[in-house]
């Protein structure tokens, strides 16, 4: 019997082609797009999961409380001593210093740049990194020796057996590889492949390891622990970590400075903390999917029931000969399934050929293979009843129900063919889900236009930024005298970032005869004298450095003054802050600039010549010159430091990396806007033609009484545009909660206003009007004769 089903099936497949293919087409992208969803969503939700301890390993992160709380995912230097000295609540414990890209040499004319990072030897006992060789009980336990990925053996050597082989880490620093990883899976927020002892730092970077100094914080100095069995980490926030701020610091700063456990599975999802996503745009994303398996479902059920009047002698034919109402309704139902079966192969092989633009669009390294995934194995039979199911359950019971008699004179009544109140709920439903995307494609656009084209507070235009691998006093005033002599290079500075950065050191301070220290923390930009003229501030009270290698004077802005809550920025000219342990003057008051991205508050922030922070030099050139400069900045920078390798990035293409989830987020939304609009298109195509079948003899009344081609086209369209407002006083409200709710995850936002839903209902009007428009002037252009004779 269920051979005869599909037998049936196929056949009544290949008799109506047009229909079919018009089906399948809606189904097999409608499921493509799901099944990317879904292997987009799980790849996120596999983020550091194969670690075997996870759910006790931790992330102490420091909270500043000020007037508002703000995160950091770094710790003071000492914190990891200190925490493991005094409570024994940790099995292990592993300090970790993120350095970023550096360059790595076995040679001097073998040199490449990789990620790198100082760790102490328990992190390995924390994450599982499998060795290939080596001894976990002996990796980065002696100094001056390394941990390198497979991949980074054989890039540096062609093999991996790489025991006792040196590398070079920036030109100085010579270790000894005594252990192998096995390559880092792209699951991982953990990106290092190269290792080093973390007691080495000290002789790589001395600032960021002053044993006894709680007062800073660098987000990329982190401290992990591994918790003993039982050991709550709720009983750790609330007791032990506010007793290391009462410990080792005094009573005002330490409310500032707070401390809290942040477990391992929120480290990929925790925006505060510089995490990639946040679980409610993963829920955003895997809830458009849903929208759009929806959207491609009611589709189905149009087209199917504007098909039904077509087979409705077949119908009446199969019941007169003695088809009961169920086998008619397992018919229907088994050719939906032979449809979604070869909708569902279709969009899996669209997904794995659109698969590699969309890991190049959105950054990311997705991979279907449903052999080697039972998640996937699972998802897809799932996914292929549920669409069965709600595609074909409807229109299989209409169509069951039909009445014999009627059936074969082809007298079907319009509620024969299904109720006219649900098929436009069916409508609305889809015109809201589009609406709804619509208007989200245009907020998230108007915002990323915002944030990337606002004034920032300073000069972000023909910027070049150079990196610096290290600050020597001499290479320092080498590479000024050099870029200086280059026409078209019209300002430079060294620093140790832009005005606006994500990467930036927290301290405390305390203020002039103030006796204990403030309780916002404050942040640093070291620069030389030039900063303010290269990046354009603007002075509003005192003047600019002087040139020292110390910090001795400072620059604050107008948010450090009020802060201070002193009554004029000219007020704190020539008064004595206490920053990072040292004493200076400050000289001056610069116009508040945004000191991150739009989504945070402008940070407290002071400017001064702290030499040894400087790592970027930046660079305004005269962009009409800009061909004949760049190979002699290139020299210039290579003459001062000919074993690192030579790179640059212009500063408003690194401030446009700020948004770039905001990005992913708005290519996304775009993209499945767009497929919505199509499938959308499809089903309202087969409802108008439902329409037009229905009213034929109509129309043709309609005609032989005088009605114009114009009055007809209105008598479909008008239909359609009610249901489409009544889709908008829907969407409308909801979409404007949604994306109210996601502006205000930025401190500097549009304004929501009425233009927004005018320019979606716009434009859900024009593709209405669109798709309605052709069969409405068909149908209007028929001849009323032919049309009558046939009724």
């Amino acid at each position: 019997m269920l051979t005869n089903y599909f037998k049936a099936a196929w056949r009544n497949l290949k008799r109506f082609r047009t229909h079919t293919i018009i089906n399948i087409a809606g189904l097999a992208l409608g499921i493509a797009c799901v099944i990317l969803i879904f292997t987009m969503v799980k790849y996120h939700l596999s983020f550091d999961t194969f670690h075997h301890n996870k759910d006790r390993v931790y992330r102490i992160v420091t909270a500043f409380h000020e007037e508002k709380v703000r995160y950091s995912t770094g710790a003071p230097s000492p914190m990891g001593d200190a925490f493991q000295h005094d409570f024994g609540v940790t099995e292990q414990l592993s300090r970790v210093a993120s350095m970023g890209k550096r360059v790595v040499m076995t040679t001097p004319d073998k040199k490449f740049e990789e990620e790198i990072a100082f760790a102490d030897p328990s992190f390995f006992n924390i994450f599982y990194f499998p060795l290939l060789s080596g001894s976990t009980a002996t990796t980065l336990k002696a100094p001056f020796t390394a941990a390198v990925t497979a991949r980074i053996a054989k890039k540096y050597f062609g093999t991996t057996d790489v025991i006792g082989q040196l590398i070079h880490l920036d030109d100085s620093l010579q270790f000894t590889i005594t252990a192998v990883l096995k390559d880092i899976p792209d699951n991982t927020d953990f990106r290092a492949e190269v290792y080093f002892p973390f007691d080495n730092l000290q002789n790589h970077s001395p600032w960021l390891v002053e044993k006894d100094w709680w007062m800073s914080v660098n987000r990329g100095l982190q401290c992990f622990v591994l918790l003993k069995p039982g050991v709550k980490a709720a009983d750790v926030n609330n007791k032990l970590l506010p007793a290391v701020s009462s410990k080792y610091y005094d009573a005002t700063s330490s409310k500032l400075f707070r401390f809290e456990l942040q477990p391992l599975n929120d480290i990929h999802f925790n925006p505060q903390l510089n995490g990639y996503i946040a679980k409610k745009n993963l829920w955003i994303i895997a809830l458009i999917g849903l929208l759009l398996i929806i959207t491609t479902c009611i589709n189905f059920v149009n087209l199917s029931i504007a098909q039904a009047m077509k087979r409705s002698k077949e119908i009446g034919l199969r019941k007169v000969l003695g088809g009961l109402r169920g086998q008619i309704f397992v018919q229907f139902l088994s050719e939906t399934a032979l449809v979604v079966l070869i909708a569902m192969l279709l969009a899996y092989l669209l997904a794995l050929v659109t698969l590699p633009y969309v890991n190049q669009l959105f950054e990311i390294q997705l991979h279907i293979n449903i052999l080697g995934d039972h998640y996937l194995l699972l998802f897809l039979p799932l996914l292929f009843i549920v669409v069965v199911l709600l595609s074909g359950a409807y229109p299989g019971l209409v169509i069951a129900g039909f009445q014999p008699i009627q059936a074969l004179k082809n007298k079907l009544a319009r509620q024969s063919t299904g109720g006219a109140l649900f098929r436009k709920g069916l409508v609305v439903t889809q015109f809201a889900i589009s609406q709804l995307l619509i208007i989200g494609t245009i907020v998230v656009a108007n915002q990323m236009r915002y944030s990337v084209e606002s004034d920032p507070g300073f000069r972000k235009d023909a910027i070049l930024m150079l990196p610096l691998p290290d600050n020597e006093v001499a290479k320092l005033s080498t590479l000024h005298t050099l870029l200086s002599q280059i026409p078209g290079v019209e300002q430079l500075t060294f620093c140790g970032n832009a005005p606006a950065a994500d990467k930036a050191s927290a301290t405390s301070m305390k203020f002039d005869t103030r006796t204990t220290a403030e309780k916002n923390a404050i942040f640093n930009r070291a620069a030389d004298t030039g900063y303010v003229r290269t990046f354009g501030l603007q002075l509003v009270a005192g003047r600019n450095l002087l040139p020292s290698d110390t910090a001795r004077e400072f620059l604050v802005n107008e948010t450090t003054v009020k802060n201070l809550q002193l009554p004029s920025n000219e007020a704190i000219i020539g008064k004595s802050m206490v920053i990072n342990g040292g004493q200076g003057i400050v000289v001056g008051v610069v116009k508040d600039f945004h000191t991150r991205s739009f989504h945070e508050a402008i940070d407290p922030i002071f400017i001064s010549t702290i030499h040894d922070n400087y790592s970027k030099c930046a660079v305004k050139v005269d962009m009409r010159q800009l061909r004949k400069m760049m190979p002699a900045i290139a020299a210039a920078w290579k003459d001062v430091y000919p074993q690192h390798f030579y790179k640059y990035r212009f500063l408003d293409e690194q401030m446009a990396g700020f948004y770039k989830l905001d990005m992913m987020i708005f290519r996304l939304i775009q993209l499945f806007t767009s497929i919505s609009i199509i499938i959308g298109c499809i089903g309202l195509y087969g409802l108008v033609s439902f329409m037009a079948a229905q009213r034929t003899r109509e129309v043709g009344i309609r005609k032989t009484l005088g009605a114009s081609v114009e009055n007809i086209i209105w008598l479909f369209s008008k239909e359609f545009l009610y249901l489409l407002l009544t889709a908008f006083v829907i969407a409308a409200p909801l979409a404007w909660l949604i994306m109210n709710q996601w502006l205000h995850t930025f401190a500097y936002r549009i304004n929501l206003g009425a233009g927004v839903f005018v320019l979606a209902i716009f434009i859900s009007i024009c593709v209405v009007t669109i798709t309605v428009g052709y069969t409405a002037i068909k149908t209007a252009l028929m001849n009323p004769v032919k049309t009558l004779k046939a009724e």
